[in-house]
């Protein structure tokens, strides 16, 4: 499910346990075990940094609370038509 991330989301290494479950239900798969490991002994979930749609999934199964938060980007703008001028294109001059 490539394309541009609509999130981010940061791990807090020292308070995951290394369950895994945010890294099994991530629908874009952009949740990853690290190698190394945190203070649990335990390989901690890390961000990838690319593909995060910010649906907020990882946080909602995490146990531990407080080890993942999720950042949604903000849409950008998109332009607005003019608004149509009484009378339009065909109004009197005066």
């Amino acid at each position: 499910m490539a394309g541009q991330a609509r999130g981010k989301v940061t791990v807090d290494v020292e308070e995951c346990k290394g369950c895994g479950l945010c890294v099994e239900s991530c629908p874009p798969k952009c949740l990853e075990l690290a190698p190394e490991l945190n203070a649990y002994g335990a390989h901690p979930a890390r961000y990838t940094g690319h593909d995060c749609t910010g649906c907020g999934i990882c946080f909602y199964c995490c146990p531990e609370p407080g080890a993942i938060t999720v950042y949604r980007m903000k849409a950008k703008a998109k332009a607005l038509a003019p608004a149509p001028v009484p009378g339009g294109e065909h109004a009197a001059a005066l």
